[in-house]
């Protein structure tokens, strides 16, 4: 019983407000009401045109309109017009054909109404001046054919257009006839038969806002779009507000577009704009985002909200639709694998699959993932591990190293000694008491002391492969003469080759060496270590096949070598090292070079005696030459082959 009467209650409230309103609608529009009045209209002509002064008792705000190409209206919202003088009369100079004052309403407010006919579509502009709204028009083509308006249009595009995936259609360009009628209703006639689209809508307005309510009609977060150039195309009007109520100002564009608009209760502010010749979706964008204001749309409905307002519901409606996906039962799998490894599986399915309820733990021993989850995300889980645990292709990698190196030497010297002596036991002395004997002899010593060979020009080739010599001397031994000339020529070529191949899986490491330790001693502390170096040919390499049948390969390659000739024995020899560190992408089975390196050195060298060692002809007597030419060149080759299971 209780129930009862609060519902008849309810609905005798009802049947009083649906009363009272057709009470308002019986009584017509109501009276302006204020001290603003409009006082007199007139027109001017010039050179460059016509123009209309409006003077009002005092500055109003207004909006100016444009239906047709033919006619410009202006609402002036709680203005009187009693007493206007209207002075405007048809003159074949101006394009003002005549002006009508009316009253009406729109919004439940009383408007008076300009409307200003043309015999021509000439361009206008409307300004204001204290308490004067001027409108200018251009001047009319004198002999102009007389314009007619064309028949309305049926089945034109609304305001409102029919959103497609990934694209915003905006509104026509057309202009728009907004007529208001004694009750305060708008019959714009840019609405297609009054059939209103199906589908969600976006408003006629900017690329920016359009982004935005698809967004929010996709259920998707509200993020404000990067600033890109907006094109508006509404038609233009005029409007000039100051301290007018946010919510009256958002009613009227719904009158001047032909929206079904809702406002937000919790919409609240004032608006102060003067605004001329404007696209009517321009304006409306500037006045939502100047009050942080945005709008969504559901049908053919536009619903203006506060952004925080808006952001707070599409939050709500994620947590509901999360709390809705995570209800149900929870379900137990295992799965065995058989290439891929648990532990790396099981921090990928948490990242990625599982839901805030699920887990993920392993068993090393068998290999296995044991998955507790919702049965959707169980799927989820199962495909994506199908798609992972797969035999991964091997690669064989194989390195050619090729070392070449090439020797010529070639040496010519010479070597000669004289020795004479004047002595009694020869039969020659020198017939005097001093010096009565003596001797001369070369004093480059080749041998070794205390018998050494005297020789006065030593320019021998070390250790000859050939040498001629020749002795020369007198009966009695006063005077020797010997000569050895040697000589020298090397010639030699090497080729060292060294091939490397080593097997692995995509995407892992492999390494491979072949070579020596050479021990070497350290000593710290009173202590001597005995430590090890590497001198060996080493491979290290990563190959990573392509969906396009390549191979990308991260490449380590160093070929180390001990030289024992340069050191004494029993200390540890330098190490001769070529090494390669590259990253390349390779065919599978092309051979590609990584590296190469040739040196040459040549040297030349003349030993000879200063001043003698120059004479022309005799030179060669008093010299020793040589020359060296080495040259030595490395060529890295690689060859990637793919092993298919």
């Amino acid at each position: 019983m209780t129930l009862t009467k609060g519902f008849a209650l309810s609905l005798t409230l009802v049947l009083a407000c649906v009363a009272a309103d057709l009470v308002g609608f019986a009584a017509g529009p109501p009276p302006a009401t204020g001290g603003v009045r409009l006082k007199a209209i007139n027109s001017r002509v010039n050179s460059n045109g016509a123009s209309l002064v409006i003077e009002a008792s005092e500055p109003t705000s207004y909006v100016a309109t444009r239906p047709d190409p033919l006619t410009v209206v202006l609402d002036f919202r709680n203005v009187g017009m009693e007493g206007v003088l209207n002075s405007i009369k048809p003159d074949g100079k101006s394009p003002i054909s005549g002006v009508v004052i009316e009253p009406t309403e729109v919004l439940g407010a009383a408007v008076t109404r300009v409307r200003i006919a043309l015999s021509q579509p000439v361009a206008h502009h409307v300004r204001s001046d204290r308490n004067m709204i001027v409108v200018e028009f251009d001047k009319a083509a004198t002999q102009a054919n007389p314009f007619v308006l064309p028949p309305e249009t049926r089945g034109a595009p609304d305001a409102l257009a029919a959103l497609k995936p990934g694209s915003a259609m905006v509104g026509s360009t057309a202009p728009k006839t907004v007529s208001v009628s004694a009750s305060g209703a708008v019959s714009p006639s840019s609405v297609a038969n009054g059939q209103a689209p199906s589908t969600t809508q976006l408003l006629s307005l900017s690329p920016r806002q359009a982004s935005y309510l698809q967004q929010a009609s996709q259920g998707q977060t509200l993020t404000t779009p990067a600033p890109t150039p907006t094109k508006y195309q509404g038609h233009p009007v005029s409007m000039q507000f100051e301290g007018l109520d946010l919510k009256a100002v958002l009613r009227l564009f719904a009158e001047i577009s032909g929206l079904n608009i809702v406002i937000d209760p919790t919409v609240t502010g004032s608006v102060d704009v003067a605004l001329t010749e404007v696209p009517w979706d321009q304006a409306l964008d500037l006045i939502l985002r100047a009050n942080k204001l945005s709008y969504i749309v559901d049908g053919t409905i536009v619903r203006i909200a506060p952004l925080t307002v808006l952001a707070d519901e599409e939050s709500q409606r994620r947590k509901l639709a999360d709390e809705q996906a995570l209800a149900g039962e929870l379900h137990v799998v295992t799965r065995t694998l058989s290439y891929a490894k648990a532990q790396d599986l099981e921090a990928l399915l948490k990242a990625s699959v599982l839901s805030s309820r699920g887990q993920a733990q392993i068993d090393p021993r068998t290999n296995t993932i044991i998955i507790t989850d919702l049965q959707n995300r169980l799927t989820t889980a199962d495909d994506l591990i199908g798609a992972l645990d797969r035999p991964q292709p091997q690669v064989e990698i194989e390195a050619r190293i090729v070392q070449t190196n090439k020797d010529y030497a070639r040496q010519l010297g010479i070597q000669w000694g004289f020795s004479g002596r004047m002595d009694a036991a020869l039969g020659n002395t020198t017939n005097m008491a001093f010096p009565n004997s003596g001797s001369l002899t070369g004093r480059a010593a080749t041998g070794t002391p205390p018998a050494p060979t005297n020789t006065a020009v030593n320019l021998g080739v070390p250790a000859p492969t050939n040498a001629v010599g020749l002795a020369l001397g007198s009966v009695n031994g006063a005077f020797n003469l010997d000569v050895a000339l040697s000589a020298l020529e090397s010639q030699g070529n090497g080729k060292i080759l060294s091939t490397p191949r080593v097997t692995t899986l995509n995407n892992v490491a492999a390494e491979m060496t072949q070579g020596v330790q050479i021990p070497y001693q350290t000593s710290a502390n009173n202590t001597v270590t005995i430590s090890f170096k590497d001198a060996a040919l080493q491979l290290k390499v990563t190959p990573q096949i392509t969906a396009a049948g390549t191979v990308i390969m991260n490449i380590f390659l160093e070929n180390a070598t001990p030289d024992f000739s340069k050191v004494p024995p029993g200390s540890p020899p330098p190490i001769n090292t070529q090494r390669a560190v590259t990253t390349l992408l390779v065919n599978d089975g092309d051979t590609t070079v990584i590296g190469g390196i040739y040196t040459n050195n040549t040297q030349s060298a003349i030993n000879r005696t200063p001043g003698l060692g120059q004479i022309p002809l005799l030179s060669w007597l008093f010299k020793r030459d040589s020359v060296n030419d080495t040259s030595s060149e490395l060529l890295i080759f690689i060859t990637p082959r793919i092993i298919k299971a």
